[in-house]
């Protein structure tokens, strides 16, 4: 009579203890993006020290730098006025080559809710692109950038890797 292999002769081997899973938090690196402003006083700087990114001012990224954009704009008239442009560039596909245009980023420009025309205009550019909203935060106008990102933007600290 002819045996098998081996294994067959010594019976079943024990599987080794599955290693627990690794959470998926903890294998997944942040993205790494560039903020670019749409216009002067945007709120670029303050959004890349609270959530993490490059600094881009109001430039297109170079070659070395991270290929995932975020626009950022005010949300008074001339803010809101700088994003549809913009967005119409990587529609069109006049944004420099490479670019991954990710979403739009709105930061209060003042305290409280928008009025109505601006409301308006918030809503009809959502309707085109990702946007993340960011409130009014007086401790930044103070320059304390300390403090854990507003709660209102967690889906925005989730996309830049900033939760904590």
């Amino acid at each position: 009579m002819r045996e098998g292999p081996e294994i067959w002769i010594r019976g079943p081997v024990a599987l080794p203890e599955p290693a627990a899973p690794e959470p998926a938090h903890a294998r997944a690196s942040a993205r790494r993006f560039f903020w670019v402003g749409l216009h002067g006083g945007a709120g670029v700087s303050t959004l890349a020290a609270v959530y993490g990114g490059h600094d881009g001012g109001r430039a297109w990224p170079g070659p070395a730098d991270p290929r995932s954009v975020l626009l950022v704009a005010r949300t008074h008239a001339a803010g809101l006025d700088a994003v549809v442009p913009a967005v119409e560039l990587f529609r069109r596909g006049d944004a420099p080559e490479g670019l991954d245009l990710d979403a739009v980023v709105l930061v209060a420009d003042a305290p409280g809710r928008l009025p109505r025309p601006l409301a308006h205009r918030v809503r009809l550019i959502e309707s085109v692109i990702d946007v993340y909203r960011v409130p009014w935060v007086s401790e930044w106008r103070l320059g304390d950038l300390g403090e854990r990102p507003p709660r209102e933007t967690e889906s925005l600290a989730r996309l830049t890797g900033a939760m904590r």
